[in-house]
């Protein structure tokens, strides 16, 4: 496979996405911002005071990939985990208010996960994290959702940020294998045998780092990443790599999309976002190349904004 100077699908306007149809499984985030000013240091501790004038709430995590592929106009459902609380209301208002089917199992004892960040002066001074693990029970209901859901589906998308809803990863994968469904995995931590099997792994260089060590030049990278995929049974493997672009290694070989040159302001939920337009392009039944090729675009214009947000077709195809 040869390195593709054409950017054929950036430029089709004629992509219809209204009949392609997406699963989502994963951990469930509600994303909220403070914003404000800075202008003095407090005198308790040698940090800024940030005078809160404005607050926003987003979906995050898998959310956030689901967010990203219904703004595309696809049809997208959601599975994971939520809480009785008022985070977990939110999330379910916000995928209703973007056309999300949310199948989401709802556990009293559990505690909607959130990131919430501070942003001063349009920059982020901090993020604070409030998470837990879900019960064995809610995983159980989540799996039986997910078996409910994956034949109406072009495409299962497996958007695992390591908070527990994807602790039985194995099954869904046997489940959407014995469906015939493509299978994408945006994964997280190092023991990858658990994502043998599915279609597409999409890794960004730390955590491709992680589990094989690092390359010394491009042809390392290659046999590393390679002797991967076919050991754990990956079709495809497309490495995601900010400013170097985007390499994806399959049986054909290397394919490497250099990076779309644009300022970048904020790379959080970059990830989500390539995951989404690949599902999204696949289910519309357009090839990997293409895919990735328009999931490179995107990645160009989602680091160009603030905070976890999607890109619309009018960006995509302008």
């Amino acid at each position: 496979m040869a390195e593709s100077g054409s950017r054929a699908a950036a430029q089709d306007t004629r992509i219809d996405f209204s009949r392609a149809r997406i699963l989502v499984v994963g951990d469930l985030m509600l994303d909220r911002y403070w914003f404000g000013d800075v202008q003095r240091i407090s005198p308790e501790a040698p940090v800024p005071v940030v005078h809160v004038t404005r607050s926003d709430e987003r979906l995050g995590g898998a959310a956030n990939v689901a967010y990203n592929a219904a703004a595309l106009g696809v049809r997208t459902t959601l599975v994971g985990v939520l809480g009785d609380d008022e985070p977990g209301q939110r999330v379910e208002a916000l995928a209703r208010q973007h056309g999300i089917e949310l199948r989401a199992a709802h556990d009293p004892q559990f505690a909607t996960t959130i990131k919430l960040r501070v942003i001063g002066r349009q920059q982020q001074l901090l993020r604070v994290d409030f998470e837990q693990a879900p019960a064995a029970a809610m995983l159980a209901r989540t799996l039986e959702a997910t078996r409910g859901a994956i034949g109406k589906a072009d495409v299962v998308v497996l958007s695992d940020y390591g908070k527990g809803v994807l602790a039985q990863i194995e099954r869904i994968v046997a489940l959407a294998r014995k469906a015939g469904r493509v299978v994408i995995a945006d994964p997280k931590g190092d023991d990858y045998a658990r994502y043998a099997g599915v279609t597409l792994l999409t890794p960004n260089r730390a955590e491709l780092r992680q589990v094989v060590g690092s390359w010394r030049d491009e042809d390392d990278l290659a046999s590393r990443a390679q002797a991967l995929r076919r050991s754990l049974d990956v079709r495809q493997l497309l490495l995601t790599r900010s400013e170097e672009g985007m390499t994806l290694f399959s049986d054909d070989g290397v394919l490497h999309v250099p990076a779309q040159a644009r300022e970048v302001y904020d790379v959080s939920g970059a990830g989500d976002t390539v995951v989404a337009v690949l599902a999204s392009m696949i289910a519309a039944g357009r090839s990997i190349i293409e895919a990735v090729e328009l999931a490179n675009r995107a990645a160009g214009i989602v680091v160009g904004k603030l905070g976890t947000a999607a890109v619309t077709p009018q960006e995509l195809f302008a």
